[in-house]
């Protein structure tokens, strides 16, 4: 039976017609989009070891520098990159420090402690003589880095005196030679990262001083 467009069914009451069309059955039921894709773990780790620094990075060991840094010294009248200069790093001065002991032994001379009791004193009084002296500052590590670097003149010298000796006029030319290129050498990293304009020759005086000693090391 209808009335007023509905039908009436004894069973269910009205019905409206919409609900009387029957929809064809296609045999798929409702799924719920996955809106999360898991990800396997070797691509997860995989993708955070590729973006993790190497190891020598992270213990701050830079060939590039420890090369650029040692070219600066070699070669003294080439400007010094105030950027490198001005870090603590220390691989390449604890390496040259290890070679200027390693070949006073050469030249029977058993000098380890000397070598690094001089340079943790000849470090120390840079550092407060170059803080004092600097509008910026430096920290100790700065120093150290420097001063070990600019040591490499003076593994030359001491290779040098394990075949000749160095006690004499030509000896003492040489020695002179070198430790002014070690001198000179820090200064002009001194100034370029501390921006000490016009001041490399008080810096270079107190650091003939230090490498004057490691001269008469070698020579004596």
């Amino acid at each position: 039976r209808q009335y007023g467009g509905y039908e009436y069914s004894q069973q269910s009451g009205f019905v409206p017609p919409d609900m009387m069309q029957q929809q064809p059955y296609t045999g798929q039921i409702y799924q719920p989009t996955q809106t999360y894709t898991p990800t396997s773990a070797q691509s997860f780790y995989g993708s955070n070891f590729e973006d993790e620094p190497p190891l020598l990075e992270e213990l701050g060991i830079n060939f590039d520098h420890i090369w650029q840094k040692t070219l600066t010294v070699l070669h003294p009248l080439k400007v010094a990159d105030g950027s490198i200069m001005n870090e603590t790093d220390l691989a390449g001065p604890m390496v040259f420090c290890l070679a200027f002991g390693a070949t006073l032994l050469l030249a029977g001379k058993i000098q380890f402690g000397y070598v690094y009791g001089i340079s943790a004193i000849g470090c120390l009084g840079m550092f407060c003589l170059l803080n004092l002296m600097s509008m910026t500052g430096v920290s100790f590590g700065c120093v150290a880095s420097v001063l070990g670097y600019c040591l490499l003149p003076m593994i030359l010298l001491s290779t040098f005196a394990i075949v000749f000796s160095l006690q004499g006029t030509i000896g003492i030319i040489l020695t002179a030679g070198i430790i002014g290129w070690c001198s000179f050498s820090a200064s002009k990293i001194f100034i370029s990262a501390l921006a000490m304009e016009g001041q490399q020759l008080l810096v270079a005086y107190p650091c003939a001083l230090l490498y004057g000693v490691f001269a008469l090391i070698s020579v004596f």
